[in-house]
């Protein structure tokens, strides 16, 4: 078995491999692996990663395909909607796409998320691969087949479960990060952490520095393909998120409310650190972590620069957008709490009063 995949698989279901690799010279080689040679191709990327990277991922692909067509949008998570999948749909129509074609996803979380549910509901559904760029989309939401878009500021409502064929990481793209988007998916990395594996929360906090540097291939590609491992056993358990898998949302009941009421102003990473420490505040104040656990994950986070405070919200309103979550089940949030480090389990007891105090530790 090759050093550089792991498979994420559930018998009768899905089977697929992700690829860790230094940059994008064996993508062809991999997809004729997998099958997909002469089948009619689409990039889906967006304008922030199109002019880095879709010429080159375009030419090693012709190895594998002779019809490639791309669709390209607006950065941002305001593309993220049923107006961009639309345009989508048109121009795989146009363009004589049909059930045997494939969309690859090549960008960060928004490109992954939406070109997954495009091919989940064109025709019907077609197949799809994951070429992630960014950290946050590498450890997290290019494993595990969860799709969707934002509806009128719903975070992620309208989605559909479809999982990929293959995800290839190229490492090098996370030289060309923008440090802020570096540090969103170190939100997702912390989280990771924290719900089941202690060491890998200890070890990246005391590698911040040379992580934040990125010069460090070894370093880097490990602490991904934890993630990914660990993500991948999740999802193979649980892969319609019916139980376990919930516990991945550690810090986004929060998290997601502070980011669609300020209109995804900040990035999805920065939410879900100030998200943890909202669960992490809950979680002391039940005496489920000590103050010095509570301290060490508030600054873990301060470590790769994410915010612990929002301005600009109310207490009541970040309440409020707490109670239009998609976890809401009969009307009690499923929130997840943390029993020391590495340790998390899901919760539906939590008041509207320990809320208020956990969100109080945020504003």
């Amino acid at each position: 078995m090759e050093q550089n995949v792991l498979h994420v698989k559930r018998d009768g279901e899905f089977s697929y491999p992700i690829y860790f690799e230094k940059d994008f010279s064996r993508l062809s080689e991999v997809m004729k692996k997998e099958g997909f040679q002469g089948r009619k191709l689409c990039i889906v990327t967006d304008t922030n990663v199109a002019p880095l990277y879709l010429e080159a991922v375009q030419e090693e692909l012709k190895e594998v395909s002779d019809e490639i067509i791309t669709f390209v949008f607006e950065a941002g998570e305001r593309s993220k909607n049923l107006n961009t999948v639309q345009d989508l749909y048109v121009r795989l129509i146009q363009s004589g796409m049909d059930r045997k074609g494939l969309l690859v996803a090549l960008g960060g979380g928004v490109v992954g998320d939406l070109t997954g549910f495009g091919a989940a509901t064109y025709l019907r559904g077609i197949d799809f691969v994951q070429v992630p760029t960014t950290l946050l989309a590498q450890v997290d939401s290019s494993v595990g087949g969860k799709t969707g878009v934002d509806f009128q500021q719903y975070k992620n409502m309208v989605g559909a479960f479809h999982q990929p064929r293959l995800v290839y990481m190229n490492m090098g793209t996370l030289k060309s990060l923008p440090a802020s988007e570096f540090a969103c998916g170190m939100g997702e990395v912390l989280k990771t952490g924290l719900i089941c594996d202690k060491n890998l929360f200890h070890s990246v906090c005391a590698d911040h520095e040379a992580l934040k540097d990125r010069n460090n291939p070894e370093l880097l590609t490990g602490m991904i393909r934890r993630c990914c491992e660990i993500k991948a056993g999740v999802v193979e358990r649980d892969p319609k998120e019916l139980g376990e898998r919930a516990l991945l949302n550690l810090g986004h009941t929060v998290g997601h409310a502070v980011e669609k009421l300020k209109d995804f102003q900040l990035l999805h990473g920065q939410c879900v650190g100030i998200g943890l420490i909202a669960a992490a505040f809950l979680s002391l104040k039940r005496g489920l972590l000590t103050e010095e656990e509570y301290r060490e994950i508030v600054a873990g986070c301060c470590s790769f620069d994410l915010p612990k405070h929002v301005e600009g919200l109310a207490v009541e309103e970040i309440l409020c957008a707490t109670k239009k979550d998609k976890k809401m089940e009969n009307g009690q949030i499923k929130f997840i709490l943390m029993d020391g480090l590495g340790r998390s389990f899901i919760d539906r007891t939590v008041t509207d009063e320990e809320l208020r105090e956990a969100i109080r530790e945020i504003v």
